[in-house]
């Protein structure tokens, strides 16, 4: 990996998810330079400046332009926000034969410029996608990284605290799996203000149904967001945002994303959400957690669900430490 100058970020796909991320990047003076580059350049050129009339409010100044591939070459970060939308009653994975070919062509576009950074994977379905960018990039895959499980995780502490009347900031509780349909919570190691959920799972028998049916709400928020206003963006943007902030400040913060199993939870070859250890090299190691027989045999189901549709696309497996 290349030293890069600064801490410059290139956003592919400048949609409601991009713009929510580099509105939520700008706000929080995160990087030096933030290049958007997107198919309708009419609308680009509108939000680039709309951007850069907010700066003088920002933490600090963040330099926003329209970019080219080209702005890839010294970058630190590509952010990979492209894609076909997720339509009402769609699932993420019935995303996955329109934007496959199109991770291919942004990716093979991004690497031509020289890029030698990290890439971060926001476009569904998430894990995917950051299979396929991982395999098309020929990047090491800790330097491939997934939104995963972030909002997922997000949703669920939001919910938490309001059941318990505890801001989210003091609940720490991870939906690990598919960013989709089949993620998982894991109770087993989730605390409220410092006190293990599991204890008061004890206590109160009822309290797993509970906690189950807003897990359910949390998995599913996305299909009434989308219905109601026709995608998610300022969830994930923000999300986003703090992967990146991770990343340019070095800060070895463990955040549930997408990262490539090497053995963890008896799986290998497979990007899906688990909490992950980020700093400005990418993923430093992947946080096993200790699940439960029950959490195991969800997670295991949720892994073979990804694993199945990678294997569409990407048959058989590479050594382990082999560059695709």
């Amino acid at each position: 990996m290349k030293e890069t100058v600064g801490n410059k970020v290139v956003l592919v796909g400048a949609g409601d998810v991009g713009v929510a991320y580099a509105y939520a990047l700008v706000n929080q003076g995160t990087v030096d330079h933030l290049a958007v580059i997107d198919l309708d350049e009419r609308k680009l050129r509108g939000n680039v400046m709309d951007l850069n009339h907010g700066v003088v409010w920002a933490e600090s100044r963040t330099r926003v332009t329209e970019g080219t591939y080209g702005d890839c070459a010294d970058a630190a970060i590509v952010v990979l926000c492209a894609g076909a939308a997720q339509r009402s009653g769609e699932t993420r994975l019935q995303l996955v034969d329109r934007n496959v070919r199109i991770m291919e062509s942004i990716v093979g576009d991004v690497m031509a410029s020289g890029f030698d950074g990290i890439f971060l994977v926001a476009a569904n379905p998430v894990d995917i996608l950051t299979y396929a960018v991982w395999r098309y990039s020929g990047l090491p895959a800790e330097r491939v990284i997934g939104s995963g499980t972030v909002l997922d995780s997000a949703r669920f502490r939001y919910l938490l605290g309001e059941l318990h009347e505890v801001a989210p900031t003091s609940i720490h509780a991870y939906i690990i799996g598919e960013h989709g349909d089949t993620g998982l919570p894991v109770l087993s190691s989730a605390t409220i203000a410092g006190v293990p959920l599991r204890a008061q799972l004890a206590k109160d028998p009822t309290l797993e149904g509970r906690l189950e049916k807003i897990f359910e709400e949390a998995r599913d928020a996305a299909y009434r967001i989308i219905d109601a206003k026709g995608s998610t963006s300022y969830g994930i943007g923000m999300g986003l945002a703090r992967i990146t902030r991770a990343i340019v400040q070095n800060q070895d913060v463990a955040l549930p994303v997408s990262a490539r199993l090497e053995g963890q939870y008896g799986q290998r070859d497979i990007y899906i959400g688990t909490p992950a250890i980020i700093n400005r090299r990418g993923v430093r190691r992947i946080v096993e957690l200790e699940l439960t027989p029950r959490e195991q045999e969800r997670f295991t189901r949720s892994a073979d669900t990804l694993s199945s549709i990678r294997e569409r696309f990407f048959p058989g497996s590479p050594d382990a430490g082999e560059v695709p």
